[in-house]
């Protein structure tokens, strides 16, 4: 208890101003490599190689995180004074995976994992620390590092391919920088992928908050030439050689997308300065992912054109978890976990709660005066439609119709409510039907829909890019 109220007072002192980052780091990037094993019961982190990249793209002000997103969190001390200098929470496969049955089942497995830090002039002691059930944050892993060592690599990265800038607002530490990086696409589909960054773009500037914070953005786009066109799809027995690697089924998911070549990725993506990454991936098969401070993926077509709507749905709804920490608000589709959120413990996601304390609901201050804690909405009709459509086969024909037709029903009964249009909390979010709840009646982190992101998601992307600008 006293070491994590010592930290606790050095990370409400330490440093936090351009200032202090001229005192401790250069205008550079300190990649540090690692593995991550377990199971479900034991972890163990082993480094594996500290790399020296291009300029820091990160903000120089803000060097302690505020955020308080992440199962994780890296935090960089100088070795002589024992200061802390700089902090970050992030997520991982890993801390998603130690979730699934698998884990459970004490399979070990290790998984690949990377930390960008501002690059120290002094030698420097990094701590990877995890929450536990209670969501305190306790230190797993340590290592000094010294920057002057020979053991640092400083080989040139990422000068493989292409970089386009699509959007130039600043320099990189004073704006949120994105990343796009393309998988499985071929030398002659480029054109197509200069077409399906240039749409992730625009629907990223069409949709709020990033619409009116459009003017502390950077988005750049790297040319990642697969030999494959396509990802791979086990289930259907269809392989592919790609530049990076992404799969659907992951965890066993069908429609999961993730790629676990870390290292890979980090080598392309040091070609450009970026905060955050998204992978586009030349497929029409419904489809992606999203890990906070790690990457997002999402299909770029679909195969009837009148769900194309569903591309742009995925671009915003998966970037919302890797951006900003936003948990999945629906509990009728499957997944892979078993204990994502434990009972009984408030998530720090920004959009769930478990109303353990309704008095200090985490989005308090958007609540209306009158506005029933937990608060009614047409749940039993919703679920029951569900149950309906869990029967249907989504390989058979007509099952988009069908689907389409529902969710009108389904949107008629919600915006029916006395309730529709005010922030609460409604029952069902995060996976779970009971005892988690979300903000709005509907939102894109809600149902497969363009209805945009309710005001508590916008507030928590908003303070994101906030954060990460200046």
């Amino acid at each position: 208890m006293k070491k994590i109220l010592f930290l606790s007072i050095l990370c409400g002192f330490s440093a936090g101003y351009a200032g202090e980052f001229d005192t401790f780091f250069e205008n550079k990037t300190l990649r540090v490599d690692y593995f991550h094993t377990g199971t479900a019961t034991k972890e163990f982190i082993g480094l594996d190689q500290v790399y020296e990249q291009g300029v820091w793209a990160g903000t120089r002000t803000k060097l302690i995180d505020k955020l308080n997103l992440g199962k994780f969190m890296v935090k960089v001390f100088d070795v002589t004074t024992n200061q802390l200098i700089y902090s970050r929470g992030f997520a991982s496969i890993y801390g998603e995976w130690e979730t699934t049955q698998e884990a459970l089942d004490e399979i070990v497995r290790s998984f690949h994992e990377s930390v960008l830090l501002p690059f120290p002039k002094q030698p420097v002691q990094v701590v990877i620390a995890k929450r536990d059930k209670w969501m305190h944050f306790q230190d797993i892993f340590s290592t000094v590092i010294d920057p002057a060592s020979r053991f640092v690599n400083r080989e040139k990265r990422g000068q493989m391919f292409k970089v386009n800038t699509l959007l130039e607002n600043g320099p990189p530490n004073k704006k949120v920088d994105f990343l796009i990086l393309g998988d499985g696409y071929t030398k002659a589909e480029m054109g197509k992928f200069r077409k399906d960054a240039e749409r992730w773009k625009n629907v990223i500037l069409n949709t709020a908050p990033f619409k009116a914070n459009a003017k502390k953005l950077n988005i750049r786009a790297i040319e990642v030439v697969s030999q494959d066109s396509g990802i791979d799809e086990p289930r259907k027995e269809i392989w592919k050689n790609t530049a990076l690697g992404c799969s659907y089924n992951s965890f066993d998911s069908p429609r999961y997308v993730l790629t676990y070549e870390n290292r890979q990725i980090r080598d392309i993506a040091a070609a450009a300065p970026y905060d955050f990454i998204y992978i586009l991936y030349n497929g029409t098969r419904y489809g992606g992912g999203g890990i906070y401070g790690l990457y997002a993926t999402g299909m770029t077509g679909v195969k009837n054109s009148e769900l194309d709507w569903h591309v742009e749905y995925m671009f915003t709804h998966e970037f919302g978890h890797s951006f900003a920490a936003l948990g999945d608000e629906y509990y009728t589709s499957s997944t892979s976990y078993t204990d994502f959120y434990p009972s009984g413990v408030e998530p720090t996601a920004p959009n769930v709660t478990a109303l353990t304390d309704p008095d200090n609901l985490k989005w308090k201050s958007f609540l209306q005066e009158g506005t029933p804690l937990p608060t009614p909405w047409s749940k039993a009709h919703h679920d029951s439609l569900e149950a309906i459509r869990s029967t249907w086969d989504r390989s058979a024909e007509g099952y988009y119709e069908k689907w389409l037709k529902m969710r009108a029903e389904q949107e008629k009964q919600m915006q029916a409510g006395e309730f529709s249009d005010k922030v609460g909390a409604f029952e069902g979010a995060g996976y779970s039907s009971e005892g988690l709840y979300r903000p709005a009646i509907d939102c894109r982190m809600f149902s497969l829909s363009l209805t945009p992101f309710d005001p508590v998601c916008q507030a928590g992307i908003l303070r994101v890019i906030d954060f990460f600008s200046e």
